[in-house]
C-alpha cells in the first residue's frame, strides 16, 4: 500500500523524491519504493526524512515505532510544567514568538493577556507574516454558548465575551495583512494552545478556575513523539470549523460571524 502521507509531505515541502534521495545519499528508486509500495525506511533514514520534511516520524510511519518508544519520546516532548499560567516567565512567551519563523497559532477564547503583556506583539506578528510565516488566531465567538458557559464556570459571567471583544481591538490592526487569519470558533476548549513552530505552550483548563490559574505544559516536538501531534491536531480540528472574523474585506465593514 502506498504511503500517501509521505507522498503528500514531500510534495508540500517543495522537494522531489530524487532530492530526498540526494539528501539521504540513497538510490532514487529506494525513495520511490518508500512512497509507492509503502516500504518502511531504516530508523536513521526515518528520522532524517522527518527532519527534512518538517513532519513527525510517527505521522509518516505510524506503525513503525513500538509503543514503548512512542511513550518515551512523548514524555521527552515535555520540556517543563508550570503550575499556573502566571508562573510562565514572560520572557518565554517573547522568546518563542521571536524565534518562530514558519507558524504561529493561538487557540483560546480570548488570550487577552498576550497583547497586554507584550505591547510589541501585534507588530511582531505583522513582521513575521510579511517574512512568510503563517499566523492563525482562533478566538471564541463572543455570543456563543461555549463562551457564555466558560464565563459562568470562571464566575465572571459576560466578562469572558467582553475579553474577546477587547482583544479584537488589538487584532483589528492586522486586518488584511497577508498570511494572517483571525477567526471565530464556537467549540468547547479543554486547553488553550499557543503554537510556535515546533514548540507549544498548552494551558490546561480546570473547572472553576480561570485559565491564568491552571497548569501550562511547555512542549517541544520530537520525531517519534505523539503528545505534540495530539495538540496540533486538536488545533487543526478547531480551525477547520472556524470562520473569519471579518467576512467582508471589500466593503471594509466588520461582519460578525454567526456560528
Amino acid at each position: 500500500m502506498a504511503n500517501e502521507r509521505l507522498r503528500d509531505a514531500i510534495m508540500k515541502s517543495g522537494k522531489t523524491p530524487a532530492m530526498i534521495a540526494g539528501d539521504l545519499q540513497v538510490d532514487a528508486k529506494t525513495v520511490e519504493r518508500w512512497i509507492t509500495k509503502g516500504r518502511t525506511p531504516y530508523q536513521r533514514h526515518r528520522a532524517r526524512i522527518a527532519a527534512l520534511l518538517g513532519a513527525s516520524e510517527n505521522y509518516l510511519w505510524p506503525d513503525a515505532l513500538s509503543e514503548d518508544r512512542k511513550t518515551l519520546a512523548s514524555q521527552s516532548e515535555v520540556v517543563t510544567m508550570y503550575p499556573r499560567r502566571t508562573s510562565v516567565p514572560p520572557a518565554l512567551w517573547l522568546d518563542l514568538l521571536d524565534r518562530a519563523e514558519r507558524f504561529i497559532g493561538v487557540l483560546a477564547y480570548a488570550g487577552l493577556f498576550l497583547p497586554e503583556q507584550d505591547p510589541a506583539m501585534i507588530e511582531t506578528l505583522r513582521r513575521k507574516a510579511e517574512a512568510g510565516a503563517e499566523v492563525v488566531i482562533l478566538l471564541g465567538y463572543p455570543d456563543s454558548p461555549a463562551v457564555a458557559l466558560r464565563g459562568a464556570d470562571e464566575g465572571i459571567g459576560d466578562a469572558m465575551a467582553a475579553k474577546v471583544r477587547n482583544v479584537l481591538s488589538f487584532y483589528q490592526q492586522l486586518r488584511g495583512v497577508p498570511n494572517i487569519k483571525v477567526m471565530f470558533h464556537d467549540t468547547t476548549l479543554y486547553n488553550s494552545i499557543y503554537w510556535y513552530d515546533d514548540q507549544m505552550l498548552v494551558n490546561t483548563h480546570a473547572f472553576g478556575f480561570p485559565a491564568a490559574h491552571a497548569p501550562v505544559m511547555h512542549l517541544r516536538q520530537l520525531s517519534g513523539g505523539t503528545l505534540f501531534d495530539t495538540y496540533s491536531q486538536s488545533f487543526d480540528r478547531v480551525r477547520s470549523r472556524s470562520a473569519s472574523v471579518w467576512m467582508d474585506e471589500e466593503r471594509d465593514t466588520v461582519t460578525v460571524w454567526h456560528g
